[in-house]
């Protein structure tokens, strides 16, 4: 069994972040979220990985390389432009062959795994297997219907009046059957070739299709608040360790986790928080459900529930909350003790004062 990885999405509702990454590189728990999709499929004992990639193509294959350091082997697949998840396995169809293969979306958090979905599949290989779990409100997703004997009945796309809560959650598996109901559709009313409909094409002719229910956390990072919640949710695993230094007059609560020639200084930090390599904190308060990158420097500030990028400097802002601050940008305050909630994109500088 082969993996495909959709990786050619633009990310435009995590602007300003995605102007200059790909969203599929963005940090969750100070680890890009393509490495754990790649990590979850190398526990499953999938090896040979095709990444489909869009205008983003160097920056992740810098990033991954040829996947060895994974225990992976790579093959980038470049696509033009998004044109739907039925496009990407066209892209793919000389790389996967005949063989079966689990399609995972680039943007997926699934902490716990695609384990069960891919031990259905193998102990009832049909043409196709769509991980689904219930929803809230499934008009923004693709929606299956099942029968009462877990059959997939119908698919449908962002449906106006659902007749299911179960949702399409971004991991199918499939046999090659599924290129010939790729090639027989056409583009959707948004001019995208749509999973859904190949898969509507295959059980309109009979063939077997089934769900997999998904019972472990499940986001896609789609927003920057579904950013900071899957970094809270990947934090709740941590394993601590202290690679850096923490001088004694600071104090280390909870699972936290810092990283080689890093150095806390006269700083409390409250776990679940992640500092990556080579960052200082100084007289600060840190967490909890923090991730601070790598090269970071930390002064004077109070930082909880945020991501702070690689290079990133903050310095004598209080109450940072649920704020994001992109590579190498600068956040200072000159201004009296207040909370702030900031996106701030690489390479910015923003200063926070009261007049």
């Amino acid at each position: 069994m082969k993996a495909l990885v959709l990786a050619g999405g633009t990310g435009t509702r995590l602007r300003p972040f995605s102007h200059t990454m790909p969203k599929q590189l963005i940090p969750v728990a100070n680890k890009p979220v393509l490495v754990h999709i790649l990590q979850d499929l190398r526990a499953q004992g999938l090896t040979e990985v095709g990444i489909v990639v869009g205008g983003y193509a160097e920056d992740i294959a810098e990033a991954l390389g040829d996947g060895r350091a994974l225990g992976l082997r790579i093959t980038y697949l470049p696509q033009d432009a998004p044109r739907g998840l039925a496009h990407g396995v066209a892209v793919a169809r000389e790389f996967l062959g005949d063989d079966d293969f689990v399609m995972y979306l680039g943007d997926n958090m699934l902490p716990q795994g695609i384990g069960g979905v891919l031990d259905d599949f193998r102990a009832h290989r049909t043409p196709a297997r769509l991980a689904v779990q219930p929803v809230a409100d499934p008009r923004a997703f693709g929606v299956a219907e099942l029968d009462a004997e877990r059959r997939v009945v119908r698919v449908v796309e962002k449906p106006a009046r659902p007749r299911s809560d179960l949702a399409l959650i971004g991991v199918y598996v499939f046999t090659a059957r599924i290129h010939e109901a790729v090639a027989a559709i056409g583009p959707s009313a948004r001019g995208e070739l749509e999973i859904t409909d190949a898969v509507q094409w295959l059980i309109d002719r009979g063939h077997d299709v089934r769900a997999s229910r998904h019972t472990g956390y499940w986001r896609d990072m789609g927003s920057v608040d579904d950013m900071l919640e899957c970094n809270r949710e990947m934090l709740r695993t941590l394993v601590p360790e202290v690679a850096g230094t923490v001088d004694d007059s600071s104090r280390i609560t909870g699972a936290v986790r810092i990283g080689a020639g890093s150095r806390v200084a006269g700083s409390t930090i409250t776990g679940p928080v992640c500092i990556g390599r080579g960052t200082v904190v100084e007289g600060s308060v840190i967490g909890p459900d923090t991730a601070v990158g790598d090269g970071c420097v930390v002064t004077g500030s109070e930082v909880s529930y945020s991501i702070v990028l690689d290079a990133a400097t903050v310095d004598g802002v209080e109450g940072l909350h649920g704020s994001v601050i992109g590579r190498a940008a600068q956040v200072t305050s000159a201004g009296p003790e207040r909370r702030h909630r900031l996106m701030v994109g690489d390479h910015a500088s923003v200063r926070l004062q009261t007049t």
